[in-house]
């Protein structure tokens, strides 16, 4: 099955171009960059993922090769690859850094299926 089949089947049209990825992105990294400093002295394992993942979409979003991007030598299909680990690492990271049940994790569960969501509806071909 081909990526535009996937795509039908699924049900999520892919109307999220390169450039408004981009957007979300760097949005998403400031966010989570942002949470970090928040969280410093009241949650460190909290804070800490947040930097870890905020460092890894604002690199993935300066290294891709769409609008935005800085040095452009990821392609826009291997920076989906990294939106797929760095959704992972948001859902999982919670309980990787033993606050699966406290309330800071809510961020980071939230972020993970708004990521999942990004994710099915951007036009990954469209770069």
């Amino acid at each position: 099955m081909n990526e535009a089949e996937l795509r039908r089947t699924a049900g999520v049209p892919a109307v999220i171009s390169p450039a408004q990825h981009a957007v979300l992105d760097y949005g998403v990294a400031a966010t989570f960059l942002s949470l970090g400093f928040a969280l410093m002295r009241s949650h460190r394992p909290a804070a800490t993922l947040a930097f870890l993942n905020g460092a890894m979409v604002l690199g993935m979003s300066m290294l891709t090769n769409y609008p935005g991007g800085v040095y452009r030598t990821l392609s826009f299909k291997t920076h989906r690859t990294g939106d797929i680990i760095q959704a992972a690492l948001a859902g999982a990271g919670p309980m990787l850094f033993g606050f699966a049940r406290d309330p800071e994790a809510k961020y980071f569960y939230g972020q993970a299926a708004s990521e999942a969501g990004v994710i099915a509806a951007t036009d990954w071909n469209a770069a």
